[in-house]
């Protein structure tokens, strides 16, 4: 491709076909949604993704996009390298748009890729997803969503069921659930995570994939709760 994104590596047709045997239901989500069409976004070193993800949290994606643009610009158009992050002056980073809280995430991030606790590209792909979460989450500012979403749509790890997603959890509502009719959806219908770890018990080792269909079913409702960009 010249996009930079990839196909994930695992048989997604296989994926598909074995989550429509297991769950039915599931798989008459799949007929509806079409096709599967993840692609696996460039390979930043987990450095790189972990850092663009502390900056999208919880802002609007327009927001974040030019703090990192000024971010980047101040490091001459790249990612900073850890210790360039470290050393840069507290007024400098703060002027590109950082909170207080942001930066000292970034440079937590910064300190634990140094000391080894934050792995390389080449490293993490040799670890299992428990292991990762364990690592990443050890860094201020990341929680095991954040180390989920890099799992399915960086690392391309084909079995991880994001409870706390909001989209997900939508999406499982709106597929298994017993919605009241002519009510909007709110806050007080999303599924809860026991209920969809149980049921998820039979899409694996696809979860990730049944993952994705059900951020399509919210699309599909008409009120689109895409993955995160």
């Amino acid at each position: 491709m010249t996009d930079g994104r990839r196909a994930p590596r695992y048989n997604t047709t296989q994926a598909c076909k074995e989550l429509a045997a297991a769950d039915p239901v599931l798989g008459r989500l799949i007929e509806r949604a079409g096709p599967f069409t993840l692609r696996l976004k460039s390979q930043h070193s987990p450095f790189e993704t972990l850092l663009e993800s502390i900056i999208y949290q919880q802002l609007h994606g327009k927001a974040a996009a030019a703090i990192l643009k000024r971010l980047l610009t101040f490091f001459g158009e790249l990612h900073p390298a850890p210790q360039h992050l470290l050393d840069a002056p507290e007024d400098r980073l703060r002027g590109c748009g950082l909170s207080a809280g942001k930066l000292l995430a970034l440079r937590d991030l910064a300190a634990k890729t140094l000391d080894g606790t934050v792995p390389t590209l080449p490293q993490i792909r040799r670890m299992s997803d428990a292991e990762i979460v364990e690592r990443l989450t050890q860094v201020r500012g990341i929680g095991p969503w954040t180390v989920e979403m890099l799992l399915i749509f960086r690392l391309g790890r084909p079995d991880v069921l994001p409870l706390t997603d909001y989209g997900v959890r939508k999406g499982f509502a709106l597929t298994f659930g017993r919605l009241p009719k002519r009510k909007p959806f709110d806050a007080s219908m999303l599924a809860k995570p026991a209920d969809m770890a149980r049921r998820g018990e039979s899409w694996k080792p696809w979860r990730s994939v049944a993952s994705w269909y059900l951020w399509r079913a919210c699309d599909l409702a008409g009120k689109a709760s895409p993955p995160p960009d």
